[in-house]
């Protein structure tokens, strides 16, 4: 695989967020800097790549919390996610203080991005499918060539994003996942925004939630 990935968790809810990189060029894009800015640059630095791209999936402080940091300590711009979790992003600062999560920033994207748009992450490039229901504009990057997709919080081994939210939407997050992501083939691996990742096809067999 021409792409690399290195997962770092970061804040207390240990999201994962994800260096990826491609070998040749070693330019990087990091994907949901939810905090602990300085950790990340460290491994960044630890793998000698250069930071071309901040890539958001939502906009929930664990995920989206330290890209202004990262976007001021680097030069590099935030892309995603989509225009609809403008309202969490304006208020990350205040969700870190509900969490107890220090130096959270509110943020405005360089680039909001809608359903259908591509980004490329070292040379390789993603599609941009819109998946709300966990947060209104969750985004999920898929690659069919490489056969692996970056998922935020949309879908989990064995469970999918919490909906119990004022704007989450059950429905509207299965209908996300049996519609856009399933379809793809159940060979496509992904890496989740917490704990371990896994593939379609597994899901679609014995995740609980997707049953009947």
């Amino acid at each position: 695989m021409p792409l690399k990935a290195s997962i770092i968790p970061v804040t207390p809810f240990q999201q994962n967020c994800v260096l990826v990189w491609d070998d040749q060029s070693l330019e990087a894009t990091v994907i949901d800097p939810g905090g602990d800015v300085a950790r990340i640059q460290q491994e960044i630095a630890a793998r000698g790549v250069t930071l071309k791209q901040i890539l958001l999936t939502h906009g929930h402080i664990d995920h989206a919390g330290g890209a202004d940091e990262l976007r001021e300590k680097t030069g590099i711009p935030v892309t995603g996610p989509h225009r609809a979790d403008a309202i969490l992003l304006d208020h990350l600062e205040q969700q870190g203080r509900a969490y107890d999560i220090r130096g959270a920033r509110n943020l405005v994207p360089d680039t909001w991005l809608d359903e259908g748009a591509q980004v490329t992450i070292g040379g390789v490039t993603f599609d941009v499918l819109h998946c709300p229901g966990h947060s209104p504009g969750s985004l999920v990057y898929v690659s069919k060539e490489l056969r692996i997709a970056f998922v935020g919080d949309v879908l989990f081994q064995g469970s999918i994003g919490r909906t119990d939210f004022p704007y989450g939407d059950h429905e509207a997050l299965i209908t996300a996942i049996t519609t856009k992501l399933l379809p793809l083939g159940d060979d496509i691996a992904f890496v989740c925004g917490h704990g371990p990742g896994s593939d379609f096809g597994t899901e679609r067999r014995t995740n609980p939630f997707l049953q009947g």
